[in-house]
């Protein structure tokens, strides 16, 4: 019965996956699409731009890692001046200060990397007032 099971169950699967791409009921959306699809009332209407969730989402846990990159930093500091010369202590210390100064440069350089991304992308907004100038600008040629 089980190997019934793992035949017919992938088969039927299959068989109704085809006949609703056949029938046209299963549409492909575009990101932009699927997240305006999903949106809420009051919710930011871009996925991508300078005022789009992605951007907010982004920056938002890329504040929180530097603040804890930064908390780590005060940790190792206190851990290197409590260390009492003990060998050991000092060296974890200062690692503690070494990662945590790392990870504020790469805090620092993600938020740079995704900034620049994000406005190098072009937004809805903006194809949208693209158009519209587009438009006013041949008719006036006209």
């Amino acid at each position: 019965m089980k190997k019934i099971l793992k035949i017919v169950l992938p088969m039927l699967i299959m068989s109704i996956a085809v006949v609703a791409l056949a029938s046209g009921s299963v549409s492909a959306l575009t990101l932009q699409e699927g997240a305006e699809a999903a949106r809420c009332d009051g919710c930011p209407k871009d996925l991508f731009g300078d005022t789009g969730v992605f951007k907010q989402i982004t920056n938002t846990i890329l504040y929180i890692v530097g603040i804890v990159a930064v908390i780590m930093l005060i940790i190792g500091g206190i851990r290197y001046v409590t260390s009492g010369g003990d060998a050991k202590k000092v060296t974890d210390a200062k690692n503690t200060v070494l990662y945590a100064i790392i990870g504020l440069v790469i805090a620092f350089l993600a938020f740079a990397i995704v900034n620049f991304v994000i406005s190098a992308l072009p937004s809805s907004t903006n194809k949208a007032e693209e158009t519209s100038t587009s438009v006013l600008i041949d008719v006036a040629d006209c």
